[in-house]
């Protein structure tokens, strides 16, 4: 009887194996994924989850930044994916509109239905006007820079001296969260969550952020009747997507009656500090369900970018003390009139002295060329579309736009596109010259998506994506140089000084 089941296998397993060596010995050498019978290249994407940015670059760079995956049949999984300049302008700025996040993207990430995250259209012009309005407040960038200094003062650098006079080692990564984290929600509630402080509290909410967005990408790569029926049962990653939005609600849900009980005792909002009162008081916003959404999104956007960039600022310092040795050259200057005034010998730099220190920013941008906080963004296209590659794309189509891969492409950044080299931003010599770097897509751009006033520039850099940019050295002595970053769009030009 166990001949049976041993020839079924066979039967099985010769051709997938005649098929996978015919596949190895193809003249082709492109590391494309393999395009399995039925399943197409859906077990390729599923394998490499993990570490999809990765893979991208690695299949892009022998395909010719472009590829097409298909899912199984009867899946409707169409994808595109690019990390063609071109391409990518022709996707945020050329043919935008036909461009959107679309219904699924919004069925996807459906905690956040209703917010900036999730809409197109009108509705999301609508939205971020109102947004940048209030984030775009003097009073309220003012206080959050204020805020976000004595927050490193009085909580990060405590916390870190603390953990040397212990001889204690600590993650990185998690403290840039707790700090962000605590950023983010105070100037949401204007009330401190306190996760910096020594004894280290709980991330439960941090982890519950971190899990939908990591769902929300294994959504996006699976058939939707495939996710829509683990979450029915709740099986699987669903179940613990949904455990997620149950810590979120919670903590929502108690920080805004903290942040009303605060509000009925002090009869104020909070200094500025917190941006809800404007929302709450909008009728666009009514629902406690669309400011939840709204809510979550910012923490998201907030936390997360910032939280890696930082992370990785620190990575790549580590890794490349010379780098460190010109910061602190750079900075001297400052510190030097500073440190006779510290009591404690500790220096903190305010945000407007640092604006001027050119290699710092430059430091800043590569960064966020190897490691952009948004490596992989998501579209839909509307219409039939051709591609400035020539690839053809079809209504209903996902196309990826790899970010990760666009920052580390030989053509645009030499043979030396894996290094971490600030210096690539820089003029070769110290004099008033312009030079113009490739796209570099840190976040999502789109022709309307910058605010018009360039204020305060480390937090544009932060919150918004930058598309050309351009770093432009004074001739005078080093406390005199400016960095700025200039963004080319459909139909004008926006500086960030």
């Amino acid at each position: 009887m166990w001949i049976l089941p041993i020839s079924m296998a066979l039967v099985l397993l010769v051709p997938l194996l005649m098929y996978l060596r015919a596949g190895c010995r193809s003249k082709n050498p492109v590391a494309l994924p393999i395009n399995w019978p039925i399943l197409h290249m859906f077990p390729s994407f599923v394998a490499n989850l993990h570490n999809m940015p990765a893979y991208f670059t690695l299949v892009l760079t022998g395909s010719g930044h472009n590829f097409r995956a298909h899912g199984p049949p009867g899946t409707g999984m169409r994808f595109f994916v690019t990390c063609d300049p071109a391409n990518i302008q022709h996707i945020f700025t050329t043919n935008y509109p036909n461009f959107p996040k679309g219904a699924e993207f919004a069925a996807i990430f459906d905690i956040m239905g209703g917010s900036l995250f999730t809409i197109d259209g009108e509705p999301a012009h609508r939205m971020r006007a109102k947004v940048k309005g209030v984030l775009n407040g003097p009073r309220l960038v003012d206080n959050l820079a204020s805020y976000c200094v004595d927050k490193v003062k009085n909580s990060l650098l405590p916390l870190f001296a603390h953990m040397v006079s212990i001889d204690t080692p600590f993650d990185m990564q998690e403290m840039m969260s707790r700090f962000m984290f605590d950023l983010s929600a105070t100037s949401l509630f204007g009330v401190d969550p306190s996760l910096l402080s020594s004894d280290l509290p709980p991330m439960d909410v941090a982890v519950a952020l971190d899990t939908v967005m990591e769902m929300g990408f294994f959504r996006l790569v699976m058939p939707t009747s495939c996710w829509k029926l683990m979450r029915w049962l709740n099986i699987g990653p669903e179940r613990k997507l949904s455990t997620a939005h149950t810590v979120l609600r919670s903590f929502i849900m108690e920080m805004m009656e903290r942040w009303k009980n605060n509000t009925c005792h002090t009869g104020n909002d909070h200094s500025g500090v917190d941006i809800m009162p404007p929302f709450l008081n909008d009728p666009d916003y009514a629902g406690d369900e669309l400011v939840l959404a709204m809510i979550i999104g910012y923490l998201l956007a907030a936390r997360d970018t910032i939280t890696a960039t930082l992370t990785w600022v620190f990575y790549n310092l580590a890794q490349n003390p010379n780098v460190v040795s010109t910061i602190r050259n750079e900075l001297s200057p400052i510190a030097s009139c500073k440190a006779a005034s510290s009591a404690s010998g500790m220096v903190i730099f305010e945000p407007e002295e640092t604006k001027s220190l050119v290699y710092l920013r430059a430091s800043l941008y590569e960064t966020l060329r190897l490691y952009p906080p948004g490596p992989i963004e998501y579209k839909t296209v509307a219409d039939d579309d051709v591609m400035p590659s020539g690839h053809k794309v079809r209504s209903g189509d996902t196309i990826f736009i790899s970010v990760h891969s666009m920052g580390r492409m030989e053509g645009l950044w030499g043979n030396d596109c894996l290094n971490y080299n600030p210096e690539r931003w820089l003029s070769e010599r110290w004099q008033p010259e312009v030079r113009t770097i490739s796209p570099v897509l840190g976040f999502q751009l789109g022709p309307k998506d910058m605010p018009r006033q360039g204020n305060c520039g480390y937090a544009d850099e932060d919150r918004h994506r930058l598309n050309i940019v351009e770093l432009r050295r004074g001739a005078d002595e080093r406390a005199k140089h400016t960095a700025q970053a200039v963004l080319y769009t459909q139909d004008e030009k926006w500086a960030h000084t």
